[in-house]
C-alpha cells in the first residue's frame, strides 16, 4: 500500500499560498525526524484565482522573485495538483470563501480520487466551506491552518457570541474597546478593516473553526502565550464548548538563502558602507501604494529624520487591479528631494526583496503594513517597527506589537481627512526617530526586538516550543488515520 498523504488546500494569495506550503514542508521535515524519509507525502491541491483577479501574474512574479516555497517543483515528498477553473458570476469573489465554496464538487472528487491514502486535510481558513465535504462527507480528519496572529484567531473564535455588539453603532463611530480574551482591551479604531458585513464571515469562521479536528497556527508561544492561554482555557468560545487544540508552528517564513554575488540593487545600495542598523526600512507589502498627497507628507517627515532610509514606493493601481504598480517617482516626491537625499537614501519604484533586506545589517527600523508574514521577518532578524496598518487584520497586528509585544514604537495615523491612515509629516518624523535611536520607547522596542529574535529562532529548533507543537500535530495526524 502506498504512504499515507496530508493534503493541503491553500488560497492563491501569496502570502497565504507560500506560507501554508512551508508550514507543510515543516510537518514534513519534523515527521521523518533524524531519518531520510517521512511516513507520509504531501498533496497540494490548487485553486485557481478567479478569472478576473490578477493574481496569477502576481504568483508567477513571486515564485521567479524566490517569495514562494521551494518545494513549487514538486520534488520532496509533495504532489501538486491544480484543479480547473469553474465559471463564476461577476459579482464573484464577493469574498475568497464564496469563490472557493464553488470548488467543493472538485475538492471532493480530488480527494476521493488519490491513489494514496488520505490521513488528514489541511484548508486555509478562508476554505472553511470545505469543511462540509472534507469533515463530514468524506470524513477525513480536518485540519485549519491560520496564517495570521493568534490575536485574530482569539478574535474569530469570540465574535459568535459578541457580533452584535462590535457591530452596533457605537463601533461604526468607532468608540469604546472591544475584549479579546488575553489581550488589553482593543481599541475600536484596532479592530480589523473589513466593512462591516464582511464581520458575519468573521463570525462564520469561528463557529466553523469547531469542527476542525485542529488549528495550525504561523505563532509561537513565547510571542502570543496571553491569546493562547485564553483559547486553550476556553475564555474565547462561551458555554462550554472549547476550541480544538491549537498548534502553534511558528514563525513559518520563506527565506530565501540564495548565494551572494547576485544581490538586488537595493541590498546593494545596503552594502555600500552603511553602518550596522543605521537605515530604516519602509515598505506595504503587496497591495500598499501611496498617491501624491501621502508619499510628500512621508518624504518630507524623512528628510526632517535626518536618518538614512530605504523606501519601497508604489504607485496607485491601474484599473480595476487592487494591486501596485511601479511607481513614478517624479509625480510623487516634492521637488528636489531626491536629490536633498541623494547618498543618505534611495527610494526603490518597484518589486524590492524584503526579506534579504530586513536581515541586512544596516537595516535597524522597519516602517511597515503589518502583514502577518512582513512581521514575522522583521521579527526573525531582530528589527523593531513603527506599524502603520492598512487594511484586513493588521490594525490588531498594529496594536498587538505596541501594547502586547512591545516590539513597535507607535505610528500615529490623522483620522480626520478622510483617509483613516493617512500619516502626517510631523508624525513620520516622530516615529522614525524615535525608533532608530531616540527616547525610551524607541530603547525598549529595540531591545525587546532583538529578545524576540532569539526566541523566535529558539523556538523552532529541536526541543523548542514550535518544533513540538509541530511534533504534536504530526503525532495527531498519524494517531488519527486508519487505513481502510
Amino acid at each position: 500500500m502506498p504512504s499515507p498523504t496530508v493534503v493541503l488546500v491553500p488560497v492563491w494569495a501569496p502570502g497565504h499560498f507560500s506560507s501554508m506550503l512551508q508550514a507543510g514542508k515543516r510537518l514534513l521535515l519534523c515527521s521523518s525526524g533524524s531519518g531520510t524519509s517521512a511516513p507520509f507525502t504531501l498533496t497540494v491541491l490548487v485553486i485557481p484565482p478567479p478569472m478576473d483577479s490578477p493574481a496569477p501574474a502576481l504568483t508567477s512574479e513571486a515564485s521567479s522573485q524566490g517569495h514562494c516555497c521551494d518545494m513549487a517543483s514538486g520534488d520532496g515528498g509533495v504532489d501538486f495538483h491544480h484543479l480547473p477553473a469553474v465559471e463564476h458570476s461577476a459579482d464573484l469573489p464577493g469574498h475568497p470563501s464564496e469563490y472557493i465554496q464553488l470548488y467543493a464538487p472538485l475538492v471532493k472528487e480530488a480527494i476521493a480520487g488519490l491513489a494514496s491514502p488520505v490521513a488528514a486535510v489541511v484548508v486555509d481558513f478562508f476554505a472553511t466551506p470545505l469543511l462540509d465535504v472534507v469533515a463530514h462527507d468524506l470524513a477525513v480528519p480536518a485540519y485549519v491552518y491560520f496564517a495570521s496572529t493568534a490575536a485574530t484567531l482569539a478574535l474569530m473564535l469570540r465574535l459568535p457570541a459578541i457580533y452584535e455588539d462590535v457591530v452596533s453603532a457605537r463601533f461604526r463611530e468607532k468608540r469604546g474597546f472591544v475584549g479579546v480574551p488575553g489581550m488589553p482591551p482593543v481599541p475600536v479604531a484596532s479592530m480589523p478593516s473589513p466593512e462591516l458585513n464582511d464581520y458575519s464571515w468573521f463570525v462564520y469562521y469561528g463557529r466553523r473553526f469547531m469542527e476542525a479536528r485542529g488549528i495550525v497556527v504561523n505563532t509561537a508561544a513565547e510571542l502570543e502565550p496571553g491569546v493562547l492561554a485564553a483559547i486553550s482555557d476556553g475564555l474565547c468560545t462561551p458555554g462550554g464548548d472549547r476550541a480544538p487544540p491549537v498548534y502553534p508552528i511558528g514563525p513559518v517564513l520563506s527565506l530565501n538563502n540564495k548565494p551572494r554575488g547576485d544581490d538586488h540593487e537595493c541590498v546593494r545600495w545596503l552594502d555600500d558602507a552603511r553602518p550596522p542598523a543605521s537605515v530604516v526600512f519602509l515598505c506595504f507589502g503587496s497591495r500598499g501604494w501611496m498617491d501624491a498627497a501621502q508619499a510628500r507628507e512621508v518624504a518630507v517627515g524623512i528628510e526632517r529624520s535626518g536618518q538614512s532610509f530605504l523606501w519601497v514606493l508604489r504607485g496607485p493601481p491601474a484599473g480595476s487591479s487592487p494591486y501596485p504598480t511601479d511607481a513614478e517617482l517624479g509625480d510623487l516626491l516634492p521637488d528636489g528631494f531626491l536629490e536633498r537625499t541623494e547618498g543618505r537614501g534611495l527610494v526603490w519604484p518597484s518589486w524590492a526583496p524584503q526579506a534579504e533586506i530586513l536581515a541586512h545589517a544596516a537595516v535597524g527600523g522597519f516602517v511597515t503594513h503589518c502583514g502577518w508574514n512582513s512581521v514575522l521577518e522583521s521579527l526573525w532578524h531582530g528589527v523593531p517597527m513603527a506599524p502603520w496598518p492598512l487594511y484586513a487584520e493588521q490594525p490588531l497586528n498594529a496594536f498587538e506589537l505596541v501594547a502586547c509585544m512591545g516590539v513597535a514604537v507607535e505610528l500615529r495615523v490623522c483620522t480626520g481627512r478622510g483617509q483613516g491612515n493617512f500619516v502626517e509629516a510631523a508624525e513620520m518624523e516622530r516615529a522614525v526617530k524615535e525608533l532608530m535611536g531616540g527616547g525610551e520607547e524607541g530603547r525598549k522596542a529595540r531591545e525587546k526586538a532583538v529578545e524576540t529574535k532569539a526566541a523566535c529562532r529558539n523556538a523552532v529548533e529541536k526541543g523548542g516550543t514550535s518544533y513540538a507543537a509541530t511534533q504534536r500535530v504530526v503525532q495527531d495526524m498519524l494517531e488519527s488515520y486508519a487505513p481502510k
